[in-house]
């Protein structure tokens, strides 16, 4: 039976992970910050010299609310590149395979088509900057990773979804200001869940896109969807806020594809899915 060892397990991934895994298939560990602090190296060591996982997936993740605070600078990069490097090192000390998510917010420039897994990063921001810094002292540590990278990943816990869902039943609130006009491809958590299950199993390397597939959309388009999708259309109006920043971080799953592997499904229907199975228009 396989050891997988879930790191950040309470996220939204990681639960959906939970979700997904047989436990007759798979024997799991699953930890958060208060079972393994991934930014302590020794507690790193401890947990993988007495378990032995076969795979572990990093599904931790720090991202900073202030970021001109330096302890919030700090922790970014204790957790998102320091905690991707111990286990890093853990990892390969026991010849494991390690899983390590990343985000589509290292990318930052306009851009003519979707980024590949071979366009170079450009991050902006602390969150991005820290991320990358993981991904590189991954590749530098390893020889067996997976680098798996997605977008707007929804679904189990608060996120954006939520967020319109709740603005659009309060009545207090007609309309949502958007920070940014955002351009990216939703994700469920579901989805991506199924992605990580094919490298457990299989025997790929390297880095990933894994996005849902249907095209992009701007966060002002994926806002009206939700409003549509929940019947909650005329009860909010979603704006851009005077002066929003563009950004465009659409990942293209080239990896995934050409290596013939299963591409997620599409974000309008799994998006459709995850209204109804949840009742989140109730």
């Amino acid at each position: 039976m396989k050891k997988i060892w879930i790191t950040g397990s309470r996220g939204r991934t990681g639960q959906a992970l939970m979700s997904l895994l047989d436990v007759v298939e798979y024997e799991i560990f699953d930890t958060d910050k208060d079972e393994v602090d991934i930014t302590d190296e020794n507690q790193v060591y401890s947990f993988i010299k007495m378990n032995r996982p076969d795979v572990i997936i990093n599904c931790s993740g720090f991202h900073e609310k202030t970021g001109s605070l330096k302890e919030n600078v700090d922790h970014s990069y204790d957790v998102n590149a320091v905690g991707a490097r111990n286990l890093a090192q853990a990892a390969e000390h026991i010849n494991a395979k390690l899983i390590q998510l990343s985000t589509d917010d290292i990318f930052s420039e306009k851009s003519e088509t979707p980024y590949n897994e071979f366009d170079f990063p450009k991050p902006e921001g602390i969150y991005a900057k820290s991320k990358y810094a993981g991904e590189r002292l991954v590749r530098e540590l390893m020889n067996r990773y997976v680098i798996i990278r997605s977008s707007w990943v929804y679904g189990i816990g608060t996120d954006f979804v939520d967020e319109v869902i709740e603005a659009a039943n309060d009545e207090n609130v007609d309309t949502l200001v958007l920070d940014d006009n955002a351009y990216a491809v939703p994700t469920s958590a579901e989805e991506l869940a199924k992605i990580i299950k094919i490298f457990i199993d299989g025997e790929h390397y390297g880095i990933y896109h894994a996005v849902c597939s249907g095209g992009s959309c701007s966060r002002l388009e994926f806002a009206n969807t939700v409003l549509e999708y929940t019947g909650l259309e005329n009860k909010l109006k979603v704006v851009l806020k005077e002066g929003a920043k563009d950004k465009y971080s659409v990942l293209d799953n080239m990896m995934l594809r050409i290596t013939g592997l299963p591409i997620p499904a599409d974000w309008r229907v799994t998006l459709k899915k995850y209204i109804e199975e949840t009742g989140e228009n109730q």
